[in-house]
Protein backbone atom coordinates (compact mmCIF):
# COMPACT_ATOMS: atom_id res chain seq x y z
CA UNK A 1 0.00 0.00 0.00
CA UNK A 2 3.00 2.52 1.01
CA UNK A 3 3.27 4.74 -1.86
CA UNK A 4 7.29 4.03 -3.22
CA UNK A 5 6.94 7.24 -5.61
CA UNK A 6 8.43 10.76 -4.17
CA UNK A 7 5.91 13.45 -4.69
CA UNK A 8 6.83 17.06 -5.27
CA UNK A 9 5.15 19.30 -2.40
CA UNK A 10 4.70 22.91 -3.80
CA UNK A 11 3.37 25.78 -1.77
CA UNK A 12 4.16 27.29 1.45
CA UNK A 13 4.96 26.75 4.90
CA UNK A 14 5.87 29.21 7.86
CA UNK A 15 8.58 27.55 9.82
CA UNK A 16 6.46 27.40 13.07
CA UNK A 17 4.40 24.61 10.98
CA UNK A 18 6.97 22.74 9.58
CA UNK A 19 5.04 19.31 11.42
CA UNK A 20 2.77 20.41 8.84
CA UNK A 21 4.19 19.58 5.82
CA UNK A 22 6.32 16.77 7.22
CA UNK A 23 2.86 15.29 8.05
CA UNK A 24 1.36 16.07 4.50
CA UNK A 25 4.80 14.58 2.66
CA UNK A 26 4.65 11.67 4.81
CA UNK A 27 0.39 11.02 3.89
CA UNK A 28 2.39 10.65 0.65
CA UNK A 29 5.05 8.17 1.40
CA UNK A 30 2.74 6.46 4.25
CA UNK A 31 -0.98 6.37 3.82
CA UNK A 32 -1.90 6.60 0.18
CA UNK A 33 -2.20 10.01 -0.60
CA UNK A 34 -2.85 10.81 -4.52
CA UNK A 35 -3.33 14.34 -4.63
CA UNK A 36 -4.17 16.84 -2.16
CA UNK A 37 -3.75 19.96 -0.63
CA UNK A 38 -4.31 21.50 3.12
CA UNK A 39 -4.01 25.42 4.16
CA UNK A 40 -4.16 26.62 7.94
CA UNK A 41 -5.33 30.58 8.34
CA UNK A 42 -4.29 32.37 11.27
CA UNK A 43 -6.02 35.17 12.20
CA UNK A 44 -7.04 35.14 8.39
CA UNK A 45 -3.57 35.42 7.38
CA UNK A 46 -2.31 32.45 5.51
CA UNK A 47 0.58 30.27 7.41
CA UNK A 48 0.20 26.73 5.57
CA UNK A 49 -0.64 26.38 1.51
CA UNK A 50 0.57 23.41 0.26
CA UNK A 51 -0.65 20.82 -2.93
CA UNK A 52 1.02 18.07 -4.48
CA UNK A 53 0.03 14.93 -6.22
CA UNK A 54 -2.08 13.69 -8.82
CA UNK A 55 -5.47 15.18 -10.33
CA UNK A 56 -6.13 12.04 -11.63
CA UNK A 57 -5.14 7.87 -10.84
CA UNK A 58 -3.47 7.13 -13.79
CA UNK A 59 -0.72 9.82 -12.50
CA UNK A 60 -1.14 11.85 -15.93
CA UNK A 61 -2.03 15.41 -14.41
CA UNK A 62 -0.61 16.62 -11.71
CA UNK A 63 -2.36 18.71 -8.80
CA UNK A 64 -2.05 22.43 -9.66
CA UNK A 65 -2.52 25.26 -7.28
CA UNK A 66 -6.25 25.97 -8.71
CA UNK A 67 -7.06 22.11 -8.25
CA UNK A 68 -10.50 21.76 -7.14
CA UNK A 69 -12.38 18.69 -5.65
CA UNK A 70 -16.09 17.93 -4.49
CA UNK A 71 -15.24 17.93 -0.73
CA UNK A 72 -18.52 16.46 -0.12
CA UNK A 73 -20.41 16.92 3.14
CA UNK A 74 -17.54 20.16 4.10
CA UNK A 75 -20.52 21.69 1.51
CA UNK A 76 -22.59 21.74 4.53
CA UNK A 77 -20.07 23.80 6.56
CA UNK A 78 -19.89 26.50 3.64
CA UNK A 79 -23.79 26.81 3.08
CA UNK A 80 -24.67 27.06 7.05
CA UNK A 81 -22.20 29.85 6.94
CA UNK A 82 -24.96 31.34 4.50
CA UNK A 83 -27.86 30.27 6.54
CA UNK A 84 -25.99 31.85 9.91
CA UNK A 85 -25.61 35.12 7.63
CA UNK A 86 -29.12 35.08 6.52
CA UNK A 87 -30.29 34.83 10.31
CA UNK A 88 -27.90 37.62 11.40
CA UNK A 89 -29.85 39.85 8.60
CA UNK A 90 -33.34 38.81 9.13
CA UNK A 91 -34.07 36.46 6.38
CA UNK A 92 -34.52 33.69 8.43
CA UNK A 93 -35.28 32.66 11.85
CA UNK A 94 -33.52 29.48 13.48
CA UNK A 95 -36.60 28.92 15.63
CA UNK A 96 -39.04 29.67 12.67
CA UNK A 97 -40.65 26.46 11.17
CA UNK A 98 -39.98 25.14 7.59
CA UNK A 99 -43.07 25.53 6.35
CA UNK A 100 -43.15 29.32 7.63
CA UNK A 101 -41.09 29.63 4.17
CA UNK A 102 -41.85 26.59 2.68
CA UNK A 103 -45.84 25.71 2.85
CA UNK A 104 -45.48 22.39 1.19
CA UNK A 105 -43.22 21.09 3.61
CA UNK A 106 -46.09 21.18 6.45
CA UNK A 107 -47.02 17.63 4.90
CA UNK A 108 -46.70 14.45 6.54
CA UNK A 109 -46.33 15.26 10.04
CA UNK A 110 -43.58 17.81 9.26
CA UNK A 111 -45.59 21.15 10.43
CA UNK A 112 -44.12 21.91 13.75
CA UNK A 113 -40.36 21.20 12.00
CA UNK A 114 -38.36 24.26 13.05
CA UNK A 115 -35.17 25.48 10.68
CA UNK A 116 -32.96 25.24 13.90
CA UNK A 117 -34.13 21.40 14.11
CA UNK A 118 -33.12 20.84 10.39
CA UNK A 119 -30.08 22.37 10.18
CA UNK A 120 -29.00 20.09 13.69
CA UNK A 121 -30.20 16.58 12.14
CA UNK A 122 -33.19 16.39 14.65
CA UNK A 123 -35.69 16.55 12.07
CA UNK A 124 -36.20 13.05 11.95
CA UNK A 125 -36.48 12.88 7.73
CA UNK A 126 -32.52 11.54 6.86
CA UNK A 127 -34.09 9.10 4.29
CA UNK A 128 -37.09 9.42 1.86
CA UNK A 129 -39.25 6.19 2.00
CA UNK A 130 -40.89 6.47 -1.69
CA UNK A 131 -38.88 4.77 -4.75
CA UNK A 132 -37.10 7.13 -6.51
CA UNK A 133 -36.16 6.42 -10.23
CA UNK A 134 -32.39 6.21 -10.87
CA UNK A 135 -30.75 10.19 -11.32
CA UNK A 136 -33.33 11.67 -9.47
CA UNK A 137 -31.14 12.60 -6.95
CA UNK A 138 -29.26 15.50 -9.46
CA UNK A 139 -33.58 16.71 -10.24
CA UNK A 140 -34.09 19.26 -7.52
CA UNK A 141 -38.08 19.46 -7.75
CA UNK A 142 -38.11 15.71 -7.55
CA UNK A 143 -36.13 15.62 -4.44
CA UNK A 144 -38.09 18.52 -3.01
CA UNK A 145 -41.33 17.24 -3.54
CA UNK A 146 -40.20 13.45 -2.31
CA UNK A 147 -39.64 15.63 1.17
CA UNK A 148 -42.86 17.56 1.32
CA UNK A 149 -44.42 13.95 1.08
CA UNK A 150 -42.14 12.11 3.65
CA UNK A 151 -43.12 11.25 7.02
CA UNK A 152 -40.34 11.54 9.74
CA UNK A 153 -38.92 8.29 11.08
CA UNK A 154 -38.78 10.15 14.94
CA UNK A 155 -40.70 12.22 16.15
CA UNK A 156 -38.72 15.70 15.55
CA UNK A 157 -36.64 17.32 17.94
CA UNK A 158 -36.79 14.03 20.52
CA UNK A 159 -33.41 12.52 18.89
CA UNK A 160 -30.91 12.98 15.94
CA UNK A 161 -29.19 11.77 13.26
CA UNK A 162 -27.31 12.93 9.90
CA UNK A 163 -29.26 13.87 7.66
CA UNK A 164 -26.30 12.72 5.16
CA UNK A 165 -28.31 13.66 1.63
CA UNK A 166 -31.85 15.41 2.55
CA UNK A 167 -29.99 17.91 4.56
CA UNK A 168 -29.32 19.32 1.18
CA UNK A 169 -32.63 19.95 -0.06
CA UNK A 170 -33.96 20.37 3.48
CA UNK A 171 -31.85 23.59 3.99
CA UNK A 172 -31.12 24.55 0.03
CA UNK A 173 -35.15 24.87 -0.56
CA UNK A 174 -35.84 26.39 2.43
CA UNK A 175 -32.74 28.77 1.29
CA UNK A 176 -34.56 29.25 -1.94
CA UNK A 177 -37.52 29.74 -0.44
CA UNK A 178 -36.28 32.66 1.60
CA UNK A 179 -34.12 34.92 -0.66
CA UNK A 180 -35.61 33.45 -4.17
CA UNK A 181 -32.04 32.53 -5.06
CA UNK A 182 -30.76 28.93 -5.02
CA UNK A 183 -28.32 27.80 -2.86
CA UNK A 184 -25.63 28.13 -5.13
CA UNK A 185 -26.09 31.55 -6.39
CA UNK A 186 -26.38 32.80 -2.78
CA UNK A 187 -23.59 31.23 -1.37
CA UNK A 188 -21.42 32.47 -4.40
CA UNK A 189 -22.69 36.23 -4.42
CA UNK A 190 -22.33 36.30 -0.47
CA UNK A 191 -19.56 34.36 0.92
CA UNK A 192 -16.94 33.63 -1.96
CA UNK A 193 -17.13 36.76 -4.05
CA UNK A 194 -16.91 39.41 -1.05
CA UNK A 195 -14.45 37.49 0.53
CA UNK A 196 -12.43 35.55 -2.60
CA UNK A 197 -12.83 32.14 -2.23
CA UNK A 198 -12.35 29.69 -4.71
CA UNK A 199 -15.23 27.30 -4.05
CA UNK A 200 -18.14 26.46 -6.26
CA UNK A 201 -22.05 24.75 -5.73
CA UNK A 202 -22.72 24.02 -9.06
CA UNK A 203 -20.82 25.09 -12.09
CA UNK A 204 -20.61 24.95 -16.04
CA UNK A 205 -17.95 23.10 -18.06
CA UNK A 206 -15.46 25.66 -18.10
CA UNK A 207 -13.92 25.19 -14.78
CA UNK A 208 -14.28 20.98 -15.73
CA UNK A 209 -9.94 21.49 -16.35
CA UNK A 210 -9.42 22.09 -12.92
CA UNK A 211 -11.04 19.21 -11.53
CA UNK A 212 -9.72 16.17 -9.85
CA UNK A 213 -10.90 13.24 -10.21
CA UNK A 214 -12.00 10.74 -7.28
CA UNK A 215 -10.18 7.56 -6.36
CA UNK A 216 -10.90 5.05 -4.24
CA UNK A 217 -9.04 4.04 -0.94
CA UNK A 218 -6.43 1.59 -2.21
CA UNK A 219 -6.85 -2.24 -1.26
CA UNK A 220 -6.67 -3.08 2.44
CA UNK A 221 -6.90 0.33 3.29
CA UNK A 222 -8.45 0.14 6.89
CA UNK A 223 -12.08 1.39 7.44
CA UNK A 224 -12.66 4.81 9.53
CA UNK A 225 -12.04 4.22 12.85
CA UNK A 226 -15.54 3.63 15.24
CA UNK A 227 -17.73 3.10 12.09
CA UNK A 228 -20.95 1.71 13.54
CA UNK A 229 -23.39 0.32 10.60
CA UNK A 230 -27.27 1.78 11.79
CA UNK A 231 -30.44 0.09 10.31
CA UNK A 232 -30.59 4.24 8.86
CA UNK A 233 -27.07 4.39 7.23
CA UNK A 234 -27.19 2.98 4.57
CA UNK A 235 -30.70 4.63 3.17
CA UNK A 236 -29.01 7.94 4.76
CA UNK A 237 -26.29 8.20 2.35
CA UNK A 238 -27.88 6.77 -0.72
CA UNK A 239 -31.63 8.41 -0.71
CA UNK A 240 -31.69 8.41 -4.84
CA UNK A 241 -29.90 5.60 -7.16
CA UNK A 242 -27.41 7.10 -9.90
CA UNK A 243 -28.76 6.82 -13.41
CA UNK A 244 -27.04 3.59 -15.21
CA UNK A 245 -23.95 4.30 -16.41
CA UNK A 246 -23.26 7.55 -14.86
CA UNK A 247 -19.55 7.86 -13.73
CA UNK A 248 -18.71 9.76 -10.76
CA UNK A 249 -17.69 13.51 -11.60
CA UNK A 250 -20.18 13.76 -14.59
CA UNK A 251 -21.02 16.88 -15.52
CA UNK A 252 -24.43 16.46 -14.49
CA UNK A 253 -23.29 16.10 -10.99
CA UNK A 254 -21.31 19.28 -11.25
CA UNK A 255 -23.82 21.43 -12.24
CA UNK A 256 -26.05 20.49 -9.64
CA UNK A 257 -26.46 22.63 -6.95
CA UNK A 258 -26.67 19.96 -4.41
CA UNK A 259 -25.65 21.52 -0.44
CA UNK A 260 -25.06 17.91 1.51
CA UNK A 261 -22.29 17.13 -0.54
CA UNK A 262 -21.50 18.64 -4.17
CA UNK A 263 -19.47 21.41 -3.44
CA UNK A 264 -15.81 21.59 -5.07
CA UNK A 265 -13.22 23.47 -3.75
CA UNK A 266 -9.25 23.55 -2.93
CA UNK A 267 -8.27 23.27 1.03
CA UNK A 268 -7.46 27.16 0.36
CA UNK A 269 -10.52 27.99 -0.15
CA UNK A 270 -12.08 26.41 2.52
CA UNK A 271 -9.62 27.51 5.53
CA UNK A 272 -10.41 31.04 4.02
CA UNK A 273 -13.99 30.52 4.67
CA UNK A 274 -13.83 28.67 8.05
CA UNK A 275 -10.75 31.27 8.80
CA UNK A 276 -12.77 33.68 8.21
CA UNK A 277 -15.65 32.98 10.85
CA UNK A 278 -13.37 31.98 13.19
CA UNK A 279 -11.47 35.47 13.33
CA UNK A 280 -15.08 37.24 13.80
CA UNK A 281 -16.95 37.19 10.40
CA UNK A 282 -14.42 39.90 8.91
CA UNK A 283 -12.05 39.36 6.18
CA UNK A 284 -9.50 42.00 4.61
CA UNK A 285 -12.30 44.55 5.39
CA UNK A 286 -15.40 43.00 4.13
CA UNK A 287 -17.39 41.90 7.10
CA UNK A 288 -20.18 39.36 6.71
CA UNK A 289 -21.88 38.57 9.95
CA UNK A 290 -21.09 40.47 13.14
CA UNK A 291 -18.75 39.42 15.39
CA UNK A 292 -21.80 38.77 18.23
CA UNK A 293 -23.14 36.73 15.76
CA UNK A 294 -20.23 34.30 15.92
CA UNK A 295 -20.64 32.27 19.23
CA UNK A 296 -24.08 30.64 17.29
CA UNK A 297 -22.18 28.76 15.45
CA UNK A 298 -20.33 26.42 17.91
CA UNK A 299 -23.95 26.72 20.35
CA UNK A 300 -24.45 22.67 21.07
CA UNK A 301 -27.61 21.56 19.59
CA UNK A 302 -27.58 17.84 20.17
CA UNK A 303 -25.11 15.28 21.75
CA UNK A 304 -25.01 11.81 22.21
CA UNK A 305 -25.37 8.61 20.24
CA UNK A 306 -26.33 9.34 16.22
CA UNK A 307 -29.24 7.16 14.96
CA UNK A 308 -27.73 6.96 11.45
CA UNK A 309 -23.93 7.09 12.55
CA UNK A 310 -24.27 4.92 15.43
CA UNK A 311 -21.65 6.82 17.58
CA UNK A 312 -21.25 9.80 20.00
CA UNK A 313 -21.90 12.99 17.73
CA UNK A 314 -22.48 16.56 18.54
CA UNK A 315 -24.22 19.02 16.29
CA UNK A 316 -24.35 23.05 16.49
CA UNK A 317 -26.31 25.19 13.90
CA UNK A 318 -24.93 23.04 10.81
CA UNK A 319 -22.03 22.08 12.14
CA UNK A 320 -20.25 19.24 13.61
CA UNK A 321 -18.76 20.24 16.88
CA UNK A 322 -15.53 18.65 19.18
CA UNK A 323 -16.39 15.06 20.60
CA UNK A 324 -14.14 14.61 23.57
CA UNK A 325 -14.52 10.84 23.03
CA UNK A 326 -12.26 11.14 19.81
CA UNK A 327 -9.70 12.46 21.47
CA UNK A 328 -9.43 15.91 19.13
CA UNK A 329 -7.03 18.15 19.64
CA UNK A 330 -9.18 21.31 18.10
CA UNK A 331 -10.74 23.73 20.93
CA UNK A 332 -13.82 23.11 22.66
CA UNK A 333 -15.08 26.51 20.90
CA UNK A 334 -14.11 25.16 17.52
CA UNK A 335 -16.82 24.28 14.66
CA UNK A 336 -16.31 22.36 11.80
CA UNK A 337 -17.63 19.88 9.11
CA UNK A 338 -15.86 16.79 7.63
CA UNK A 339 -16.89 15.19 4.04
CA UNK A 340 -17.46 11.39 3.88
CA UNK A 341 -14.38 11.07 1.64
CA UNK A 342 -12.22 13.03 4.61
CA UNK A 343 -11.95 16.49 3.44
CA UNK A 344 -12.30 18.84 6.47
CA UNK A 345 -12.97 22.50 7.22
CA UNK A 346 -12.25 23.86 10.64
CA UNK A 347 -12.35 27.03 12.74
CA UNK A 348 -11.12 27.65 15.84
CA UNK A 349 -12.16 30.83 17.38
CA UNK A 350 -9.80 30.40 20.49
CA UNK A 351 -6.63 30.11 18.21
CA UNK A 352 -8.18 32.22 15.20
CA UNK A 353 -7.63 29.08 13.01
CA UNK A 354 -8.86 28.07 9.84
CA UNK A 355 -7.92 24.58 8.53
CA UNK A 356 -8.78 23.19 5.21
CA UNK A 357 -7.98 19.71 3.49
CA UNK A 358 -9.19 18.48 0.12
CA UNK A 359 -7.64 15.63 -1.81
CA UNK A 360 -9.03 12.64 -4.17
CA UNK A 361 -8.39 9.67 -3.06
CA UNK A 362 -11.23 9.10 -0.60
CA UNK A 363 -10.74 7.20 2.73
CA UNK A 364 -8.49 9.95 3.84
CA UNK A 365 -9.82 10.15 7.80
CA UNK A 366 -5.93 9.00 8.87
CA UNK A 367 -4.80 11.71 6.52
CA UNK A 368 -6.48 14.46 7.88
CA UNK A 369 -6.12 13.67 11.38
CA UNK A 370 -2.35 13.69 11.12
CA UNK A 371 -2.32 16.78 9.40
CA UNK A 372 -5.05 18.22 12.06
CA UNK A 373 -2.62 17.18 14.64
CA UNK A 374 0.22 18.42 13.33
CA UNK A 375 -1.55 21.79 12.74
CA UNK A 376 -2.14 21.72 16.98
CA UNK A 377 1.39 20.47 17.72
CA UNK A 378 2.66 23.81 15.87
CA UNK A 379 0.31 26.23 18.21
Amino acid sequence: MTATVEIEIHGHCDERFAPVREAFEANFRERDELGASVAVTIDGEPVVDLWGGWADEERTRPWERDTIVVVHSTTKGMVAMCVHMMVERGELDFDAKIARYWPEFAQAGKAEITLRQAISHQAGIPVIDAPLEPGAGLEWETMVHALELQAPVWTPGTRHGYHASTWGWLIGETIRRATGRTPGTYLREELCEPWGIDFHLGFGPELDGRVADLADPLPGAPPPANRVETPLRARAFGVAPPSPGMERGSRESRAAEQPAGGGHGNARAIARAFGGFARGGELNGVRLIAESAIPRMWEEQASGPDEVLGGPQRYGLGFWLRVPENEQPRGPNSFAHLGVGGALGLADPDHRLGFGYAMNRTGAFMRQRALEDAVYASL
